[in-house]
């Protein structure tokens, strides 16, 4: 077990918003790790282009990149995430943008609470990192 807190935990028992609950700050951190790797930008401007790259929009168009290479148990996954139904939507995206950008959180926190960083790496690869 390569997680902080190592308890064990069945990712597939989880509520699916708590796995995008998960999801959303393991993705956050893929982002900012990037942005500071790339070595490119002030550190004035890393929050703003984090910002940019983790709202619901942006996400949203990393799931649809994701969608069809993610094998039947991640698209499970996916879907049950997908089609969650959460108490508030936020006031900047559209319905689809934040159950999609939901949907790939989700994937992520469950992939992240299964242990499985190589997989967690392979679709952030395919994202790019011009996420």
């Amino acid at each position: 077990m390569n997680r902080f807190v190592g308890k064990d935990i069945d990712p597939k028992l989880v509520n699916p918003l708590a796995l995008a609950f998960v999801g959303d700050t393991v993705y956050d951190l893929f982002v900012r790790e990037d942005l500071v790797c790339s070595n490119k930008f002030h550190v004035g401007k890393l929050h703003s282009l984090a910002v940019e790259k983790v709202k619901a929009k942006a996400q949203s168009e990393a799931a649809k990149k994701v969608l069809d290479h993610l094998g039947e148990e991640e698209k499970n996954v996916f879907m049950r995430c997908r089609n969650a139904h959460p108490k508030h939507l936020p006031k900047n995206a559209s319905v689809e943008d934040y159950h999609y950008a939901t949907a790939l959180e989700g994937v992520v926190g469950y992939l992240y609470l299964k242990d499985d960083f190589e997989r967690l790496k392979q679709l952030f690869d395919i994202i790019g990192s011009d996420t």
